[in-house]
C-alpha cells in the first residue's frame, strides 16, 4: 500500500463509521415507527371492540324497555278489557269518596251517561245507600260479603247486591275501597210473584167453600125474592120486595167476582199480541168516555206475551172502566192514554193505562190490589185485585204511579214472548 492509501484509511474508517451510525439510526426510527403503527393498530381494535360492546349493551336495554313498555301496555289493555267487560257494577273510590274507577256496567245500572265524566259523579243523593256501605268498609277496614241494598231514585227502585273490599296500597296502609255490585231486581220481582202467587193461592183455598156457601143463600133469597109480585102486594110494601131484589143481585155479583178472584189461575197460553188485547179493550169503553165528553187512545210500541188472551183483555177491560168511572166521579171529561214500551234487555213489555181523574193516594197505593179495598161508593174491591192476579200468574208484576195528566197510572209489566 502506498504512503497516500495509508493517509486516506483513517479517512474511510471515519466514513464508515458515520455510515454504520446512519444505518443504525434509521433502524431504530423504523422499528420505533413500526412499534408506533402496531401500537395503534392494537389501541384502534381495543376502542372498536369497547365501541361495538357499548352499541350493543344499548341495543340490548332499548329492546328490553320496549318489551317492559310492551308488557305494560298489554297488562293495561287487559285490565281495561276486563274492568269493560265486566257484567256486575265495578266502583273503586278513594278514602275522600271520590271516584277512581265506574265501568260500563256500572254506568248502564247506575243510569250515569258514557260520556260524564266522573269528577261529576260525586256521592249523588241518587246512590246515597251504596256509599253509605261504602264508608262503612271505609272505617271499619273489613270487607261487606253480599249486601242488599236498594236504590229508590234509580230507574223504578234498583235492588243490587253489593260487595265492598278495603284497597290497601303495598305497605298495609289503606287508600280506597273496590264495590263490587249486581242487579237483583229481577230476582226480587220473582220472589214477590211467588209470595203473591203463594199467598193469593192460600186465599183462594180458604175463601172458596165460604163463598159459594154465601152464593147458595143469596140464590135462595133471590128466587123468593122474585116469586113476590109486587102488583099482589101493598103500595107500602112493593119498595121492601125491590130492595131485596136489588141487593140479592147485587151480593150475587160480589159474590161472584170474589169465586172469580178465589178460583185457581187455569188458562192457556198461546201467543197473544198485546196491541190488538188493548184495541179491543179500549173499544169496548170508547163510548161510555165519548159519551162523557172524552177519549181512549192507544199509543206506543207493543209486543207479544205468552198467555190467555181472554184474561188478558179482561186486565185492561178492568183497568180502563176504572180510570172511566174515576174521571166521571170526579166530573171531568176522561182522557185515557194506554201507552206502551218494550225493553229489550230485560225482555218485558210495559203497558201503562193513564188518565186525568182524581188520581189515587200514595198512602193507598199498596193496598188499591188488596180483595175489597175500594174508594167508589158502589165499587166491590176486586177489580184490581183480580187484574193483579191474572198479571202475576202471568209472570207479571203491576204497580200504581201518577200520570203525566196528574192522574193515576196503573203500569202492567210482563216479560215477552221467545
Amino acid at each position: 500500500m502506498t504512503a497516500s492509501g495509508y493517509t486516506l484509511l483513517p479517512f474511510l474508517a471515519l466514513v464508515v463509521g458515520l455510515v454504520a451510525m446512519l444505518v443504525y439510526a434509521l433502524l431504530r426510527v423504523a422499528s420505533v415507527a413500526r412499534d408506533a403503527r402496531r401500537r395503534s393498530r392494537e389501541a384502534g381494535g381495543e376502542t372498536a371492540l369497547l365501541s361495538a360492546a357499548l352499541q350493543e349493551a344499548v341495543t340490548k336495554l332499548k329492546t328490553q324497555e320496549r318489551a317492559m313498555a310492551a308488557r305494560a301496555d298489554a297488562s293495561e289493555r287487559l285490565s281495561g278489557e276486563i274492568i269493560s267487560s265486566l257484567t256486575a257494577g265495578l266502583l273503586v273510590v278513594g278514602l275522600n269518596g271520590e271516584v277512581r274507577i265506574l265501568n260500563p256496567a256500572g254506568r248502564r245500572m247506575l243510569e250515569v251517561l258514557d260520556a260524564a265524566p266522573l269528577a261529576a259523579y260525586q256521592r249523588s243523593p241518587r246512590e246515597g245507600p251504596l256509599f253509605e256501605v261504602i264508608d262503612e268498609c271505609l272505617r271499619g277496614g273489613a270487607a261487606i260479603v253480599r249486601r242488599e241494598v236498594r236504590l229508590p231514585e234509580v230507574g223504578r227502585g234498583l235492588y243490587v247486591g253489593v260487595t265492598v273490599s278495603p284497597l290497601f296500597d303495598g305497605e298495609g296502609q289503606l287508600h280506597g275501597a273496590i264495590c263490587l255490585f249486581s242487579d237483583l231486581t229481577s230476582v226480587k220481582d220473582l220472589e214477590e210473584q211467588l209470595r203473591l202467587k203463594n199467598s193469593l193461592a192460600t186465599l183462594g183455598e180458604l175463601t172458596a167453600g165460604i163463598a159459594h156457601e154465601f152464593r147458595n143463600g143469596l140464590a135462595t133469597i133471590a128466587g123468593y125474592g122474585k116469586l113476590l109480585d109486587p102488583a099482589a102486594l101493598p103500595d107500602a110494601y112493593r119498595p121492601y120486595v125491590e130492595g131485596i131484589r136489588t141487593e140479592a143481585e147485587s151480593l150475587g155479583l160480589v159474590v161472584t167476582n170474589f169465586l172469580s178472584f178465589a178460583r185457581p189461575a187455569e188458562f192457556t197460553r198461546s201467543r197473544v199480541e198485546l196491541r190488538a188485547v188493548c184495541e179491543r179493550a179500549a173499544e169496548e169503553v170508547r163510548v161510555e168516555a165519548r159519551a162523557l165528553g172524552g177519549s181512549v187512545e192507544v199509543v206506543g210500541e207493543f209486543g207479544a206475551v205468552l198467555g190467555d188472551e181472554v184474561l188478558l183483555r179482561q186486565v185492561f177491560s178492568n183497568l180502563l172502566r176504572n180510570a172511566v168511572e174515576a174521571c166521571a166521579g170526579a166530573a171531568v171529561s176522561p182522557s185515557i192514554v194506554i201507552s206502551s214500551e218494550i225493553d229489550g234487555e230485560l225482555g218485558v213489555s210495559r203497558i201503562a193505562v193513564n188518565d186525568n181523574g182524581p188520581g189515587i193516594e200514595p198512602s193507598a197505593r199498596e193496598r188499591v190490589f188488596r180483595p175489597f179495598f175500594t174508594s167508589k161508593r158502589n165499587g166491590t174491591g176486586l177489580g184490581l185485585a183480580l187484574v193483579q192476579k191474572i198479571v202475576v200468574f202471568h209472570n207479571g208484576r203491576v204497580s200504581v204511579g201518577a200520570s203525566p195528566a196528574g192522574g193515576a197510572s196503573l203500569q202492567v209489566t210482563m216479560p215477552t214472548a221467545g
